[in-house]
């Protein structure tokens, strides 16, 4: 029989009892977002994979928001509610995937390579949107208003779609 536990922290845990049942465990933090993220990239419909520039364009913005904004959330907003950066990350990752939703192939529809065109179009601007409602969310109303001006600093005039 295999039994899994999932715990907090250990810190109640005697090393022995560490040794004797084979845990692991690591800090969130520890693991850093790269796996995570690419992890999630694996994930993404078939569709996406078979164009070129989606998945790195997508990485791209991960690369170029994410870590920024979560740094600077920690360090310049306040969080009513304390968050991990992990969870934040899997939220933005599961607002993405309520737009991506329709891009799946099934046995009824085939996705065609023009509508991943117009959603890479915009994906720049479905990111963001992604990250103000997963990172910017968690902080109070003067957090939001920090985090808005990072954005648009961050965005500045590269983005296709402005931000509203």
């Amino acid at each position: 029989m295999t039994m899994m536990f999932e715990v907090e922290d250990l810190a109640v845990a005697s090393p022995a009892t560490v040794s004797r049942c084979g845990m692991v465990y690591m800090e969130p933090g520890a693991l850093g977002l790269e796996p995570l993220i690419k992890s999630w990239l694996n994930t993404v419909p078939q569709s996406f994979k078979n164009k070129k520039t989606f998945v790195p364009s997508l990485d791209n913005y991960f690369k170029k928001y994410l870590n920024e904004c979560l740094k600077f959330t920690r360090r310049n907003c306040i969080e009513p509610v304390p968050t991990v950066n992990n969870n934040v990350a899997q939220s933005l990752m599961r607002i993405l995937d309520c737009f991506f939703a329709d891009y799946y192939d099934n046995e009824v529809r085939k996705v065609a390579p023009e509508e991943v065109e117009e959603l890479e179009q915009c994906l720049e601007s479905l990111f963001l949107f992604a990250l103000v409602w997963s990172v910017g969310c968690t902080t109070n109303l003067e957090g939001r208003e920090r985090f808005n001006k990072k954005v648009r600093e961050m965005i500045g005039k590269d983005c296709k779609y402005p931000f509203p």
